[in-house]
C-alpha cells in the first residue's frame, strides 16, 4: 500500500468528528490494504512507529528536502527505512541519520513528507485510536466487533488479529484465546470525582482499593517458567527478580496475576514513580539496582488459575481466587461496600480514601463486585478517584495544530513565575480544550505573538490558564527539573494578570 493513501486517510479521519464516519473511512482503507500491510497501517494511523525510539527529532527534520512529484513510497518501504534508521549508532551517527532521513523524504511527496514529519515527532493525533480502528477492522472483514474485541483482548495485539482476520476471515478469531505465558492488555478504569459518586454510579456492591503509583505488571507462571510483562506488554522478567521469586513461592503453578510493583521508603511511604520507572528501566547490573531500590509486587486481580481463564467470573469470585493464591501482604488493601445505599458504608469508604491519601498513595479504584475482567477496555465497572490539583500558569508559547486543529494554536507551553519576575517552563499540554476555547486562544495568542517559525509561536507571557494535573514529577527536559503529570486545561483566565500566576516554589511544594 502506498504511504500516500495512509496519509490521505489520516487527514480525512482527523477532519471527521463523527465516530461512525471515522470507522467507515478506516474500514475502506483496511479493505484496500494487503493483510501483511495492515499492522503498519494501524500503527502509523495511531501515531506509533513499530521500531520505537529511532533518534530522529526536529534537529534532523528541520532542513527541507525537495519532495517527489508522484506517490511511489509504500508502507513496507517506509518501515524498512525506519528500521535502517533505528540501527544507526556510534560515531558519525547523527550525520548518517540525516542522510537516511533525506533519502526517505526525497522518496515522499509533499503530503507524505508532512505525514512522516508528524509521525516521527509524535504529532499524529487524528483520532484513529485503537478502539476506532478495531471497529473498522471488524467492518472490513464483516466480523462481529465484539468477537474482534475479545480476540484483541486475549491476544494483546490489534495489528496481529487484524492481519489474521483480513487474511483468513472471521474463522481466524477462534485461534485467539487466553494462554498462560501470552500477555493480554489490562483492564482500565474510567474516572469519578469522589468515592461517593463512584459508589452511586456503580449502584452495586463494590470494592474500594488503593490506587498505587507504580508500574503495572502482569505476571504469568507456567510451571517453572515465570514471565513479567508491563502494561504495554513488554517483557521485563529479567529486571524484576524479586517479582519472579515471589511468584515462584506461591502455591499455584499455572496462573496470571494483575498488579503493580511499588517501592517504599524507610518511613513506609511510596517512593516517587520516576524512581520506580528508572529501576524497572535499568537493563544492566540488575542486582545493584535491586539493592539500591528493592521493589514489591502488589496484586489486585487474577486472570487465570490452574491454566483456566477466570476473566468472566465476577470480581468477588476472582478476589476469592486471588486470596487463595497470593499471600495477604502481597494483595492490595481494600474495603467493601455491600450496600451502595448505606450512608455509613459510604462514609467508611470515604475514610478509606482519606487514609490511602495519608499513606501517600495516588487514590482509590472503586470496582463493581459483579463485573467480569474486561481486558483491554476502559470498563465502566472500574472507576478511579484521585484528588484534583490545579495551578494557574502562564502561556509561554503554543504550537500549530494538525488534523482537526489545523490553523489553530493547540499545544501550550506552560510556565510558572520565578523569584526574579521571569517564568520557567514546566511542560506542554494540548488536552482539555473545546473547539470554542481553541478558537479563542488562537486569536488571543496571535495578538501576543513575538515570533512564529511555522511550528511554534512564542508569545508575550500574559495569558494565564488554569491547569488540572495529577502530580509533579522530576524531568531533566525542563529548566526547573520538574514537569506536570497529565496536565489539561480547565479554563482560560484573561481576568488574572501573569503577576498573580503560581510560582515555581508553589509547584515544588505541591510535591510534598
Amino acid at each position: 500500500m502506498l504511504l500516500a493513501r495512509v496519509a490521505a486517510v489520516s487527514n480525512e479521519v482527523a477532519a471527521i468528528s463523527a465516530r461512525s464516519r471515522k470507522i467507515a473511512a478506516l474500514g475502506e482503507l483496511f479493505v484496500e490494504a494487503r493483510p501483511e500491510d495492515v499492522a503498519l497501517v494501524i500503527a502509523y494511523l495511531a501515531g506509533r512507529v513499530p521500531q520505537g525510539r529511532i533518534g530522529v527529532g526536529w534537529s534532523v527534520l528541520k532542513d527541507p528536502v525537495p519532495p517527489a512529484e508522484v506517490p511511489a513510497l509504500t508502507v513496507t518501504e517506509t518501515d524498512a527505512a525506519l528500521t535502517s534508521l533505528a540501527e544507526v549508532a556510534g560515531p558519525g551517527s547523527q550525520a548518517e541519520r540525516k542522510s537516511r532521513v533525506r533519502d526517505l523524504m526525497a522518496a515522499a511527496t509533499a503530503d507524505e513528507q508532512r505525514f512522516l514529519t508528524r509521525l516521527l515527532t509524535g504529532e499524529v493525533r487524528q483520532g484513529a485510536l485503537d478502539a476506532v480502528a478495531l471497529e473498522a477492522v471488524a467492518k472490513a472483514a464483516n466480523a462481529p466487533a465484539d468477537d474482534v474485541r475479545r480476540a484483541v483482548m486475549l491476544d494483546g495485539s490489534l495489528p496481529r488479529v487484524a492481519r489474521a482476520l483480513l487474511a483468513d476471515g472471521p474463522e481466524a478469531l477462534r485461534l485467539f484465546r487466553l494462554r498462560v505465558g501470552s500477555p493480554v492488555q489490562p483492564m482500565l478504569a474510567h474516572t469519578a470525582a469522589s468515592v461517593t459518586e463512584a459508589v452511586r454510579t456503580l449502584d452495586a456492591a463494590c470494592a474500594v482499593e488503593e490506587k498505587l503509583d507504580g508500574i503495572r505488571v502482569q505476571v504469568h507462571r507456567n510451571g517453572d517458567d515465570i514471565r513479567v510483562h508491563t502494561r504495554s506488554l513488554d517483557d521485563i522478567t529479567d529486571r524484576l527478580p524479586e517479582v519472579v521469586t515471589g511468584a515462584r513461592n506461591m502455591t499455584g503453578d499455572q496462573f496470571i496475576l494483575d498488579g503493580e510493583v511499588i517501592a517504599l521508603d524507610t518511613t513506609g511511604r511510596p517512593v516517587p514513580f520516576q524512581d520506580i520507572a528508572s529501576r524497572v528501566g535499568s537493563r544492566t547490573d540488575v542486582e545493584a539496582a535491586r539493592a539500591a531500590l528493592p521493589l514489591s509486587p502488589v496484586y489486585f486481580d487474577v486472570l487465570a488459575v490452574d491454566g483456566d481463564p477466570v476473566l468472566d467470573l465476577p470480581g468477588s469470585a476472582r478476589h476469592d481466587v486471588l486470596a487463595r493464591l497470593v499471600p495477604e501482604p502481597m494483595r492490595v488493601r481494600r474495603t467493601v461496600v455491600e450496600d451502595p445505599g448505606d450512608e455509613e458504608q459510604i462514609a467508611a469508604a470515604e475514610e478509606f480514601f482519606a487514609a490511602t491519601m495519608r499513606r501517600g498513595h495516588e487514590g482509590v479504584l472503586v470496582k463493581a463486585l459483579d463485573a467480569p475482567y474486561s481486558a483491554g477496555r476502559r470498563g465502566r465497572s472500574w472507576l478511579k478517584v484521585k484528588p484534583v490539583h490545579t495551578l494557574d500558569l502562564v502561556v509561554l508559547a503554543a504550537e500549530w495544530g494538525h488534523g482537526r486543529r489545523t490553523g489553530l494554536l493547540s499545544n501550550l507551553h506552560l510556565g510558572a513565575r520565578t523569584a526574579d519576575g521571569g517564568f520557567v517552563m514546566l511542560g506542554k499540554t494540548f488536552k482539555g480544550m473545546t473547539d470554542v476555547m481553541l478558537r479563542w486562544q488562537t486569536e488571543r495568542l496571535r495578538e501576543l505573538a513575538v515570533e512564529d517559525d511555522g511550528f511554534t509561536v512564542r508569545v508575550r507571557p500574559e495569558l494565564v490558564v488554569e491547569i488540572a494535573y495529577d502530580g509533579v514529577q522530576r524531568s531533566p527536559r525542563y529548566p526547573a527539573g520538574v514537569t506536570l503529570r497529565f496536565a489539561r486545561v480547565l479554563r482560560h483566565r484573561p481576568d488574572k494578570p501573569a503577576a498573580q500566576a503560581d510560582t515555581i516554589e508553589q509547584v515544588l511544594a505541591s510535591r510534598n
